[in-house]
């Protein structure tokens, strides 16, 4: 007899925002989570207005639009994009050099970028980055959420304390009853009634700033077209690209082992950079993927589809529109323990603790530490990840280096002998082989063996031909043998054209 209890739903079915949609647990989920996404969302966009050098209302309506748009273009379902601090942080001297005009050219170009760089394939650049590099990353980025709370509990009324802890209290211990609402919703709402009805005075979200009272409108910028303008705005254009899809597509990849689903790293890269134009043609300061947001969508509240990245977007703009005066009263003690719990989610314990790292390779370790470190101290994810890589291939490089061996074997005549070579011949490894070979000693023919062995550059291919010209230079013949035919290829080519 069939089974009368239907199957639990997959990853990629839970994704389907038609399946959603039917089901209204599911749909509930999804505003629950955007309502909470819309309510963190706000503070975070004020500040890094601030940090930009832009009106509050420009970071809140940048959230809006990259939220918005991106539910439709974007590659990878829940994931939450909006005004982030990377961005901020490199467009900062450019507002403060040229004003808000010049910024929202350099959002445009960016997202022409953006577009462009989808269009070359920059997403299939993520295989290049490993594992370590990517565990550093979460952890970078779960220290810097964590660090930004802290300014907001330096200096205030004793009260926020106890609040904090009964927020954080609420935030971890919740879940182990229900899961029926989100966590941090109640935390939210918990806190914001107690210090509304105590009369408490804490820091609150209208503290931060002023909130707008009308919707965004459309905005052309008011600089001249030439090629002066070009060069002001292109550099910075340029690392708002980069740094974007850095963070998008690591983050990306982040939600997809969170939720064992894959997602379309190229879709999401093109969908950056038209939620980039859209946001710049309303005057935003422009944004991209946000990892503590985005975990608070996955992890905190369960949501999976686009729905909830799109209510985040509609929520916000309502809350702030619309519900200005009641967001105004939430405490920040709320939404700070919102993000220190998404800080202690994202961040990887277990590849820290001592029994983990007893077992890495300590190469592999200083990927982790170099990743971390160099981000945290420079807030530049671009910076982080890029030492990160480039300590990983440097330490790959070395470690391979001496996979290379050579195997001396001298012919019973006396007048012949042989040299075999193992294992993979490139710039690291080949730059010792010239070193193993006894030139004086060796008879007056030498056979190279690379039956074991593989020619994979051109360091290769001048460590051999200085071999050959140190044997010739004694009066002595090389026969090199055994090639396979890639290496054949590569040395029929380039043998005796490289000086």
């Amino acid at each position: 007899m069939p089974s009368q209890i239907a199957a639990a739903p997959t990853p990629e079915e839970r994704q389907s925002v038609l399946r959603t949609l039917r089901h209204p647990r599911l749909l509930g989920i999804e505003v629950l989570g955007g309502l909470v996404v819309a309510l963190a969302l706000i503070p975070e966009a004020i500040a890094f207005s601030v940090i930009a050098g832009v009106d509050p209302r420009v970071g809140l309506f940048s959230a809006f639009t990259m939220a918005v748009t991106i539910a439709f273009t974007g590659g990878r379902p829940a994931m939450i994009s909006a005004a982030t601090g990377a961005v901020a942080l490199v467009i900062a001297p450019l507002v403060a050099s040229h004003g808000i005009h010049y910024l929202v050219a350099a959002i445009l170009l960016a997202g022409v970028f953006q577009i462009l760089l989808a269009v070359l394939g920059v997403a299939k650049l993520m295989r290049f980055i490993p594992r370590q590099v990517m565990v550093g990353f979460v952890n970078a980025l779960a220290i810097l959420v964590f660090i930004a709370q802290l300014p907001e509990l330096v200096g205030v009324p004793w009260l926020v304390y106890p609040l904090l802890a009964l927020a954080l209290a609420i935030i971890f211990g919740l879940p182990r009853l229900t899961t029926a609402v989100p966590a941090p919703l109640v935390a939210i709402v918990v806190l914001t009634l107690i210090t509304v009805l105590s009369g408490a005075v804490v820091p609150t979200v209208g503290d931060k700033g002023s909130l707008p009272g009308s919707l965004p409108s459309l905005f052309l910028p008011r600089i001249p077209i030439d090629f002066e303008t070009l060069q002001v705005v292109a550099p910075y254009a340029l690392a708002v690209a980069f740094v974007g899809l850095l963070e998008s597509l690591m983050t990306a990849k982040l939600v997809d082992d969170v939720t064992d689903t894959r997602s379309n790293k190229t879709r999401e890269a093109w969908g950056q950079g038209v939620a980039n134009l859209v946001t710049g043609f309303f005057g935003g300061m422009g944004g991209c993927a946000m990892i503590g947001q985005t975990m608070v969508n996955v992890k905190g509240s369960g949501a999976r589809t686009r729905i909830s990245t799109f209510l985040a977007g509609v929520f916000l703009l309502v809350l702030v529109v619309v519900f200005g005066d009641v967001v105004s009263l939430i405490p920040m003690a709320a939404l700070v323990a919102v993000m220190i719990f998404v800080s202690v989610a994202t961040f990887d314990w277990h590849g820290i603790r001592p029994s983990s790292l007893r077992r890495m390779p300590k190469s592999e370790t200083a990927v982790m530490v170099i990743t971390v470190v160099a981000t945290v101290f420079s807030h530049n994810l671009a910076i982080g990840v890029g030492l990160g890589v480039l300590s990983a291939m440097v330490l790959f490089a070395r470690r391979v280096a001496h996979f290379a061996t050579v195997e001396r074997r001298l012919d019973p005549s006396g007048d012949t002998v042989t040299y075999k070579i193992h294992g993979e011949l490139f710039f690291a490894s080949s730059n010792d082989l010239y070193t193993q070979f006894e030139y004086a000693l060796d008879p007056a023919n030498v056979v190279i063996d690379m039956k074991e062995s593989h020619l994979w550059d051109v360091s290769t291919i001048a460590a051999l031909e200085a071999i050959t010209a140190k044997y010739a230079g004694r009066g002595k013949t090389v026969d090199i043998v055994g090639m396979n035919e890639a290496s054949a290829a590569m040395h029929e080519r380039m043998a005796g054209h490289l000086g």
